[in-house]
């Protein structure tokens, strides 16, 4: 190692542990400066944990669909809240079950098309009397609901093409059903009661897990059919499809978009009036929906760190007037002003950098809080954090460079005579 660089390392050492001597020195003055570094740290690293949480969350909840999968619906899955747009979505009529049998006829490259309906806020009863809350979802589906839908069934057997036909009085259950109401029971065979009809349990469906702090195992499916005669034909359907494979994934959404505009009779200039739903499409929303939110807390979070620079400065000019015989004393013996103007460069850089990575620390743990309550994987944004971290860098050299400054240039001779 060339003599220069020892030197200069061993200038960067020395005013380091000054840095941390003085910090140690005025201990809650030093700790309010960090507090204004930390918050606005924190606003930046918290939201987009929980940003990053969230889109993790709802990729995962989307693999449902199975491999190169896609849903067409009524609404999209967000909406913008402009009453224009809304006004405009409103008046959209309902997928008819008529509707998604011609999906399933002529989409002639799709590997499975699945038709759906249901709502929730249902009671489920069982043959002893004991009660679900009133939030489980009931829906009807046909058979290949539960491919494109990339359900396995754990217990029991599917609908056959015979109940579906006829309305049978058929269910399959979610996990949490069973745990609900058949605790050490064997559920199949057993009949549940909902809205007044009773329903002979055939199947049980695999454990799904939670998505988006929602239960996706509490639920009871019944034949498409059966559930039209109970709850009224004028229901709003939703189509699951499964491409055969990635290469023809796009073809596919593309001919089932064909054979709906084709038979709702949606003219050639006019947009699409259903949805279609993919992965990416439904991420891509999402971050155009939060994009704003991200914006404002990022306006914010600079606001603070402005602010906080402002105090580092604030307390590195009166840290400099309170060490002046100090620096006076350090150039009598020999430290030049580059010597001067690294120490007090480094304590404001160490007072911001140890902010930030209190700051850094707090938003992974306050974002991920997020990731707890949806029962999602947490994670670490080593991205976000390294630009937070560079920032303070930044906030702690540009706000410490002007007492550095003036510290470096302070008259040796006055600085000895400074009572």
């Amino acid at each position: 190692m060339s003599p220069i660089v020892e030197t200069f390392l061993h200038e960067i050492k020395e005013g380091f542990f000054m840095a941390i001597g003085a910090l140690r020195t005025n201990k809650l003055r030093s700790a309010l400066t960090l507090l204004g570094i930390a918050v606005g740290v924190f606003s930046i690293i918290g939201v987009m944990t929980a940003m990053g949480v969230l889109v993790n969350s709802i990729e995962s909840g989307m693999n449902f669909l199975g491999a190169h999968a896609f849903q067409v619906q009524k609404f999209p899955p967000f909406q913008n809240g402009d009453p224009k747009e809304w006004a405009k979505l409103r008046n959209r009529k309902d997928i008819t079950l008529a509707q998604g049998f011609a999906v399933k006829e002529r989409a002639t490259i799709a590997k499975a098309v699945g038709l759906y309906c249901g709502n929730g806020g249902k009671v489920v009863i069982s043959p002893r009397g004991e009660k679900t809350n009133p939030n489980v979802y009931v829906t009807g589906r046909d058979i290949e609901a539960f491919e494109a839908n990339n359900w396995t069934i754990e217990d029991g057997r599917l609908f056959t093409q015979e109940e579906v036909s006829s309305g049978k009085f058929v269910a399959i259950v979610g996990a949490e059903i069973v745990k609900k109401l058949f605790v050490k029971i064997d559920p199949i065979g057993e009949t549940i009661r909902i809205d007044g009809r009773d329903y002979h349990i055939i199947g049980i469906v695999q454990k799904q897990g939670n998505v988006l702090g929602g239960n996706s195992d509490y639920f009871v499916t019944v034949p498409i059919t059966t559930y039209f005669s109970v709850y009224g034909k004028d229901q709003a359907i939703s189509i699951k499809v499964i491409a055969e494979s990635a290469d023809n994934y796009d073809d596919c959404i593309e001919q089932v978009r064909g054979v709906l505009r084709t038979v709702r009779n949606v003219p050639p200039e006019d947009d699409d009036d259903f949805s279609i739903v993919s992965n990416d499409s439904l991420v891509s929303q999402f971050n155009e929906m939060t994009q704003y939110v991200r914006m404002g807390i990022m306006l914010i979070s600079a606001i603070a760190l402005l602010a906080a620079g402002v105090g580092i400065m604030n307390i590195m000019l009166v840290s400099v007037t309170e060490r002046t015989r100090e620096i006076g004393i350090r150039k009598a013996i020999g430290a030049r002003k580059n010597n001067i103007l690294t120490q007090f460069i480094l304590e404001a850089v160490v007072l911001s950098e140890l902010g930030g990575i209190i700051g850094i620390i707090m938003g992974v743990i306050g974002g991920n809080l997020a990731a707890m309550a949806l029962e999602a994987t947490p994670m670490f944004p080593f991205d976000w954090a390294a630009i937070g971290f560079i920032a303070c860098s930044v906030v702690g050299i540009v706000f410490g460079v002007y007492p550095a400054w003036k510290a470096a240039n302070l008259d040796p001779i006055d600085s000895l005579r400074y009572e």
